[in-house]
């Protein structure tokens, strides 16, 4: 199975810089999308519905922001939005999609970047989505969580790690709470099978020439709950595919 996350940033305008015939040829069974900045009515459902695609929306209550989409090839058993949260549903930020093997949640964390007072509603949020996690673990042990985080998880996923400023989404504290995310019960898919790799980034900021000279973030993960862990083929993360701001990151797993 091809499991494809993609912060696009805005779907109309990655609509305008061919998001349909790239994603025509990568072929994905799921495409989850995040920062879609539309509401369903606003997308033609043929654009997606004629690659054989149902569409799971979790749009935000202003226009023009935020949201998650996800694509399937097959028809989800059931779809859970949002984790029962106003202050976050209302900024559509978790879709839950149920298979027949497996769980998957497309998530789009806030970013801290624009304030403290949002840095601190990010950290809020994943203290709360934590929790909701761990006990759908109890019912569904087969999950996948993958979107754009906005954390840096270590110092080998941002090209300049000694910096000072101390931004959000390189902070102590958001960091920490990522490793401890990972060191119990889930993956971090890439460097599952990627371990080491440097220079492998998710995110370039629109300024001088970042994403040419590869100077990026990885702030896009795939986390695979533990029992299916083994069954991760391989991830990549694609620089070429420049509809937004960020890469798409490409799961293959045999679930």
């Amino acid at each position: 199975m091809k499991i494809i996350s993609y912060n696009v940033n805005g779907i109309r305008a990655a609509i305008k810089k061919d998001l349909v015939e790239w994603l025509k040829n990568e072929d994905p069974d799921i495409f989850c999308i995040q920062e879609t900045k539309a509401q369903p009515d606003q997308i033609d459902p043929l654009i997606f519905g004629e690659l054989g695609y149902h569409a799971e929306w979790h749009s935000a209550e202003k226009k023009g922001y935020s949201g998650v989409l996800t694509l399937s090839k097959m028809q989800p058993n059931s779809t859970t939005v949002g984790i029962g949260i106003d202050k976050y549903d209302s900024e559509g930020r978790v879709i839950r999609t149920d298979f027949e093997n497996f769980s998957l949640l497309n998530c789009y964390f806030p970013s801290g970047s624009a304030s403290e007072e949002r840095h601190a509603f990010k950290m809020d949020f994943v203290r709360d989505f934590e929790p909701h996690v761990r006990k759908l673990l109890k019912k569904q042990p087969n999950l996948i969580i993958l979107g754009d985080y906005n954390i840096v998880r270590l110092d080998i996923d941002i090209h300049n790690p000694s910096r000072k400023d101390n931004p959000s989404g390189f902070r102590p504290e958001e960091r920490k709470w990522l490793n401890d995310w990972f060191e119990n019960g889930f993956e971090d898919a890439f460097r599952f099978v990627y371990p080491d790799q440097e220079d492998a980034y998710s995110w370039w900021s629109y300024r001088a020439g970042s994403r040419q000279k590869n100077k990026g973030w990885r702030i896009d993960y795939i986390s695979v709950s533990d029992p299916i862990a083994a069954k991760i083929k391989d991830v990549k993360m694609d620089r070429m595919a420049t509809h937004s701001d960020h890469g798409p990151v490409i799961l293959e797993i045999d679930i």
